[in-house]
């Protein structure tokens, strides 16, 4: 009995390939092309937003490195805010950034805790993630008008740091949860295990097991963190930002000056818009290089603490 193989064999003739592997080879070809095409659609979306971040420091350098100088950031506005520095400003920030911090972590990280360790799964479980979910999308300037209402007009705390706090770390709030605890859920369930089976009880793991395993990930919430309480202007500037004080916050009932709020005032509520533009790009370089500061602090942190925990 012949075959196309035999047949080509007595020939001399090549022997054709199996269909089969005509399309195996096909769809390796297309596969192979859809790959290196989103892949250089990832590459553009890289190479975009690297271009935009680069522009936009590009121009505030361009416009406010004249102005940076130790005076610039040493002294205090003078002048209906044409000269001096920014030195109450940076003050303020740094008050009100990481005491934002002090409220919402501990609370973030307790809300992690009761969620994924806790709580059983159920319609309320259901209700409270939505409304976290969506307390994350709220525009700041709806917490600035809630912490109006309720922390310098309910509770009487006026225009203060206290009042900036309570505000800013409600804002943050979201955040720090989400990452707590998606950073829960990734501690393997292995160490939960083997400590329960020690005889540890639930809280000794999560407080000696979890919660040492899962840091690295928390931290990386209150990067976020610090980096939208740093840069926020509505939020701030119903509770604790004043257009100029000459005195430093004295205790947490004082109200502060802040970068944003400086930035927004010399950019719209100043009677010599031209005179103070290099102030407004000037301030805004102080701004991204403290929030940059902040930022590389708690990553060097988050690394120490793996590097630790690895050991």
């Amino acid at each position: 009995m012949n075959t196309p193989a035999s047949t080509a064999v007595a020939t001399g003739q090549p022997m054709a390939r199996p269909q089969f592997l005509v399309n195996a080879r096909g769809r390796d070809i297309r596969r192979k092309s859809l790959e290196w095409f989103v892949f250089m659609l990832l590459r553009g979306a890289i190479i975009i937003v690297g271009a935009a971040l680069v522009v936009i420091i590009g121009f505030l350098v361009k416009n406010g490195i004249s102005v940076i100088n130790w005076h610039f950031l040493l002294d205090a506005p003078r002048n209906n805010m044409t000269e001096g520095g920014v030195w109450p400003c940076i003050v303020g920030t740094l008050l009100l950034s990481l005491g934002s911090m002090a409220v919402a972590l501990p609370l973030g990280v307790s809300s992690a805790i009761y969620l994924h360790e806790y709580a059983r799964p159920g319609t309320l479980m259901r209700v409270i993630r939505l409304g976290v979910n969506n307390l994350a999308g709220v525009p700041s300037v709806v917490f600035g008008l809630f912490g109006l209402g309720l922390f310098v007009t309910v509770m009487k705390l006026g225009v203060s740091l206290a009042a900036g706090w309570l505000t800013l770390g409600a804002l943050c709030l979201p955040v720090v949860i989400g990452t707590a605890e998606e950073a829960l859920r990734n501690v393997p369930a292995t160490y939960r295990e083997a400590s329960l089976a020690l005889g540890g009880t639930k809280w000794q793991t999560i407080w000696r097991v979890v919660l040492p395993s899962a840091l690295p990930g928390i931290l990386t919430g209150s990067i976020l963190g610090i980096g939208r309480a740093a840069g926020e202007t509505a939020a701030i500037m119903f509770t604790a930002a004043v257009f100029y004080t000459p005195k430093m916050p004295q205790n947490i009932f004082s109200d502060v000056m802040a970068l944003p709020y400086h930035i927004y005032v010399l950019a719209t509520a100043g009677t010599e818009i031209e005179k103070t533009r290099p102030l407004q790009y000037g301030t805004s370089l102080v701004l991204i290089a403290l929030v940059l500061g902040m930022n590389l602090a708690a990553i060097l942190l988050r690394a120490w603490l793996q590097k630790r925990h690895a050991r």
